[in-house]
């Protein structure tokens, strides 16, 4: 696999024979998917935190077709994880479980580039017993959605409730439907994008679809009102790959309204990132056995998006 999470927690690739005589720092700023400074990789070298073949290297190592780098990124302090007074959009909450509507510009944990303003600092503040598998950085997280959708996402509070949502997200049993606008008046009523997702060969912070070191990604979608140049979906997840309905609608000649990576304008405009909403949200109640489904309603620029739409 090119790109893949290990066990470990390592985030492993192995170089393709395009990439042979980069220097390593290099290749993994520019594969890293959030941003990210090249002094920063290179602190994690010098620290040990990155091996070619089990080995460290330094950090002008040239790579060669063949070479699995592995990286581990070293967990912060919990001093440095500051609780934060942000206000949240609290959906659902109990002792297991807190199910949240998360705003457009929000990103979900702390990364390089985003050290706080993250939906992690908001719950650390508003809750004192988040689950502890996601690690220091990542306590409670779950899934995740991208900075730029806004939407549901939930969060564990324990570590027996983040066991149990995490096996229903691997068993492809949890409800995650969307709403989005595309460019172009969809063909179909309904249907389905079944087609593989990995790293862009071109550009290795963006995916596609490909054949090559990639994982099946599959996608349903329904009309739910068309607008001649535009269409409003309805989307549903069956896998949840970085990315995915972003990439899926762009794959099909349909992106996203607003998308300033696998989109491009056409006429209509989105300020402050795609048109995309995580409407639904389903699950197995960790400790009740009990069938649980949220809705949030969509934020306010995509409605006046719809608004523009409809009264052309």
């Amino acid at each position: 696999m090119e790109d893949e999470a290990s066990e470990s927690g390592a985030v492993v690739w192995t170089v393709q024979e395009e990439y042979a005589r980069e220097r390593i720092d290099k290749y993994i700023t520019e594969s890293w998917e959030e941003e990210i400074s090249r002094s920063q990789v290179q602190q994690w070298i010098e620290g040990g935190y990155v091996t070619v073949g089990g080995r460290p290297v330094k950090a002008n190592y040239k790579l060669a077709a063949g070479d699995e780098i592995s990286v581990t990124v070293p967990e912060p302090a919990a001093s440095e994880l500051t609780p934060e007074s942000i206000p949240l959009d609290i959906t659902y909450e109990d002792s297991d479980v807190i199910v949240i509507n998360k705003p457009r510009g929000m990103v979900v944990h702390p990364a390089a580039g985003h050290p706080s303003g993250t939906l992690v600092n908001a719950l650390m503040y508003h809750c004192k017993d988040l689950s502890g598998i996601g690690g220091e950085i990542r306590p409670g997280i779950v899934h995740r959605i991208d900075k730029d959708t806004s939407g549901l996402i939930m969060a564990a509070k324990n570590d027996a409730s983040h066991n149990s949502l995490a096996a229903q997200l691997k068993a492809h049993s949890v409800t995650r439907q969307y709403l989005a606008v595309v460019q172009g008046n969809m063909a179909h009523d309904q249907g389905t994008v079944d087609a593989p997702i990995g790293r862009d060969p071109h550009d290795r912070k963006l995916y596609t679809v490909t054949e090559k070191n990639s994982k099946r990604a599959v996608t349903h979608f329904t009309v739910v009102e068309r607008f001649g140049d535009c269409t409003l979906l309805q989307l549903q997840l069956e896998t949840g790959r970085t990315h995915q309905i972003r990439v899926h609608m762009k794959f099909i000649g349909h992106p996203l309204v607003g998308d300033p990576v696998y989109g491009r304008s056409k006429g209509v405009h989105m300020e402050g990132g795609q048109a995309l909403h995580a409407a639904v949200l389903g699950f197995v109640h960790p400790s009740s056995g009990e069938y649980m489904e949220f809705s949030a309603l969509l934020p306010e620029d995509m409605e006046d998006l719809l608004a523009r739409l409809r009264s052309r």
